[in-house]
């Protein structure tokens, strides 16, 4: 594990956040236009899952957009926010990531330079944790965000949404029909 300064702990996570909540903003887009296509009705799409002791789709979108604010906000030195949805549709995820976008989009580098508490109290399931910072968002809260972000693509993949990388990351371009 790398031990991260204080100034770093900004351009590790909130950058980064905001790159892949853009990425799931646009795959909210893909998914809506896929679920009319295929006519899957909202509910449907939204409570599938990879395996019966999963979370549904719906589920893994909001709990991935919970953990760039549980993450990063504790790094700023302050209290978490949650827009997480009582009820769960397409609206209420995109509702949620706006208002989880904005949140980040007003932290500042120095926010984190100043107020990085030296560790952080969380909740792991049922373990209490008391993490450094780098352990906090290297090996806990960046490895949880991309299991549900992951899992919310597999999700859509088994469903037989066509994705690629590229609607993962954002960076990869694939001719369309390629496969692997």
């Amino acid at each position: 594990m790398t031990d991260c300064k204080h100034h770093n702990f900004y351009q590790l996570s909130v950058p980064l956040f905001l790159h892949y909540l853009n990425q799931l903003d646009l795959l909210l887009s893909d998914m809506q236009l896929f679920a009319k296509k295929q006519g899957l009705g909202e509910a449907q799409l939204l409570a599938a899952k990879l395996a019966d002791d999963m979370f549904p789709l719906g589920q893994q979108i909001s709990t991935a957009i919970v953990f760039s604010l549980r993450c990063c906000l504790p790094l700023a030195g302050r209290e978490i926010e949650n827009f997480s949805p009582e009820a769960i549709s397409y609206q209420s995820l995109q509702r949620q990531l706006h208002s989880s976008v904005r949140c980040l989009q007003q932290l500042k580098a120095e926010q984190f330079e100043q107020s990085t508490p030296s560790s952080i109290s969380t909740q792991a399931g049922f373990a209490e944790l008391s993490l450094s910072p780098s352990e906090y968002l290297q090996q806990y809260m960046l490895p949880n965000f991309f299991f549900h972000y992951t899992v919310s693509y597999a999700i859509l993949r088994q469903q037989g949404m066509s994705l690629s990388k590229q609607h993962f990351d954002g960076y990869h371009q694939y001719p369309v029909g390629f496969s692997f």
